[in-house]
């Protein structure tokens, strides 16, 4: 990457949902200057999410796309700037670190706060998402809440699927787990949990072959793997538990990550594998994904990251008086 003629800046921040814009807004007051690049998908997952009724402060719920329309506000209102866009490659070997921005640009940054989040898998169906917020959903501690009393779905079979079902029976009336396989792949202990709660049962063998209803979700055309038999089953939640992705494919040759490509951060904290990278929100949560925990990461990133700024300041600070004394004699 060439570096010359980039723009510089303190701290770059990836990443525009509610980790990206809480650390824009602490570096901002921090008078860091951060610029945001708001990324492909600007507002994270709380922009396909209807109601938020678990945010504190919110008596009566917010709406998601209006909830990150005010952490934007907010941000901007202490002159953050934010910036449309993706960053398409990065340059961790030497500080200041190299951005590509949209594949031209060229930024450098003294500090980097990756707040990229993670994509829920989904089933691929033409209907899923456009039913997505009005019965379909991928959080059942975010939407659970809504289907008091009602019979909902579960679709997967591992141990974020039996927890979403075991969640979801302090409100629906019955939870049916949909599993392609005849076996599970959740642990032992979730699968006993599962196996012993009456409000819970399992449709084995089978697939979401459609999902059904104009303005919100009234039931699932269900297809046998081994006969292609179909049914259907007349539900009003179907929550997609199959797994989540996180946006973190760029920063692969440069920072430790899991299988599953979530980023290392030390023990509470942000700090990366790389000094004066730090990472928040769900590029680095696979245990909670809330809004809540994703913005309280995002405070922890930028005051790591002014943190680490003043002690490499002092450094550089006290090397420059030491060849100054040196020299003086």
């Amino acid at each position: 990457m060439n570096a010359s003629n980039s723009e510089h800046r303190s701290t770059i921040i990836i990443g525009a949902g509610a980790a990206g814009l809480t650390a824009a807004i602490y570096a901002a007051r921090a008078n860091l200057k951060p610029l945001v690049i708001r990324g492909p998908k600007p507002g994270g997952q709380l922009v396909t999410t209807s109601n938020v009724e678990n945010y504190p402060g919110f008596i009566n719920g917010i709406l998601g796309p209006e909830l990150m329309r005010c952490f934007e506000g907010q941000a901007a209102r202490f002159e953050t700037e934010l910036r449309q866009g993706t960053i398409t490659a990065v340059d961790f070997s030497q500080r200041p670190f190299h951005l590509i921005l949209d594949r031209e640009k060229s930024l450098l940054a003294d500090t980097v706060i990756i707040a990229t989040g993670a994509t829920p898998r989904y089933l691929g169906l033409e209907n899923e998402r456009r039913l997505l917020g009005r019965g379909v959903s991928s959080c059942a501690t975010c939407d659970g809440f809504f289907f008091q009393e009602e019979e909902v779905a579960v679709v997967g079979g591992g141990d974020a699927a039996l927890e979403n079902a075991l969640f979801l029976t302090r409100f629906a009336n019955h939870v049916y787990v949909i599993h392609r396989r005849a076996r599970l792949r959740a642990s032992k202990i979730m699968q006993q949990l599962a196996f012993n709660q009456s409000k819970l049962s399992f449709i084995w063998n089978t697939r979401v072959k459609d999902i059904l209803g104009d303005d919100e979700l009234e039931g699932l055309l269900l297809e046998e793997v081994k006969t292609s038999k179909t049914s259907i089953l007349p539900v009003k939640g179907l929550f997609v538990a199959i797994g989540h992705q996180p946006n973190t494919e760029i920063f692969k040759e440069w920072l430790e990550m899991d299988e599953e490509g979530y980023i290392f951060t030390q023990p509470d904290s942000t700090y990366t594998s790389v000094a004066g990278v730090f990472a928040c929100g769900d590029a680095q949560d696979r245990v909670y994904r809330q809004a809540v925990t994703a913005a309280g990461s995002g405070c922890m990133a930028a005051i790591d990251a002014e943190r680490w700024l003043q002690s490499h300041h002092r450094t550089a600070v006290s090397l420059v008086q030491e060849i100054t004394v040196r020299f003086s004699y």
